[in-house]
């Protein structure tokens, strides 16, 4: 997939957009986790805009590709993509966590909203996956499962269970992402339970594997094609990445594993990410920062 400079600049514009939106619906919350959706919102911005069979007009089409958040708590990334395509309409996100809202804490059930399964266990999204992946096979259906899994996830013995099955298997129509911060709710991966070598321990379970930037669109891109040319295998793209990428104030801070900005906070972060009081905020003008 030959994909323009132009093109890749307009997904990182997105991008950027997203994270905007992401922000002001976490701080009007006050709940929820900022650093996984900053961190994980270029390579869902590739996905979502680029790269995934959907129709948000048709969320029930049989041939869709399906995606599972697997690291659920990073939902807040979802939410505002599945809004800024048309999934639902952009003033739920106004009610993130909020009882009796369809947009809680971590994915719900809700496909024609567009999103595919309830997730949060950490490692329960590879077996779901691997589940949606086989009975594709056995459907004859050439729809591809995409997933994205965190590194806090490749300390649970499920992650690698499923990892095991969808090598066994052969599930060439799994296309997995993990996203390697390094960062969990209570400091470091590295100080607190090492996974590393991510890539070699992925590799001995079947798995066609590649190392990127997370951050970096073009890199996003090629992985994500390669991954879909790959046959035989399921195939895994670990993404080096950044927690509460975009903003200074968050990357790379356990702090904001699990907590959402203060109103000074998101004064700075907006600041950053460039958003100007008189901008409007995603294509249908959801939440503003006059809102604030």
């Amino acid at each position: 997939m030959q994909i323009s400079k132009a093109r890749i600049d307009e997904l990182k514009e997105i991008a950027r957009h997203l994270r905007i939106d992401c922000l002001k619906m976490l701080h009007k919350a006050k709940s929820g986790h900022t650093g996984g959706p900053l961190g994980i919102m270029d390579m869902m911005t590739a996905l979502y805009f680029e790269v995934m069979r959907q129709d948000p007009k048709n969320p029930t089409w049989p041939d869709r590709d399906r995606f599972i958040l697997s690291n659920g708590h990073t939902c807040p990334a979802l939410y505002v993509i599945l809004a800024k395509l048309g999934y639902f309409p952009a003033d739920e996100l106004s009610h993130l966590r909020q009882l009796g809202s369809a947009l809680q804490g971590h994915p719900k059930l809700k496909v024609e909203w567009g999103i595919e399964m309830s997730t949060g266990s950490l490692g329960q999204g590879m077996s779901v996956g691997n589940g949606l992946a086989l009975a594709a096979k056995l459907d004859r259906k050439d729809y591809t499962v995409y997933s994205m899994h965190s590194d806090g996830e490749a300390q649970e013995g499920m992650f690698w269970e499923g990892a095991m099955f969808a090598g066994f298997r052969k599930l060439d129509n799994r296309i997995c992402l993990l996203d390697w911060n390094n960062i969990q709710i209570d400091g470091y991966n590295d100080q607190i339970k090492d996974v590393s070598p991510l890539d070699e321990k992925l590799q001995a379970f079947g798995f066609h594997v590649q190392v990127i930037d997370g951050h970096d669109m073009a890199q996003i891109l090629s992985a994500l094609t390669e991954a879909k040319q790959i046959k035989g295998k399921p195939k895994m793209i670990v993404a080096k990445t950044i927690l509460g990428k975009g903003v200074s104030i968050f990357e790379n801070k356990p702090k904001y594993h699990g907590v959402t900005p203060s109103d000074e906070e998101l004064k700075i972060a907006l600041k950053e990410l460039s958003c100007h009081r008189e901008e409007p905020v995603g294509r249908r003008g959801d939440l503003k920062l006059g809102e604030i």
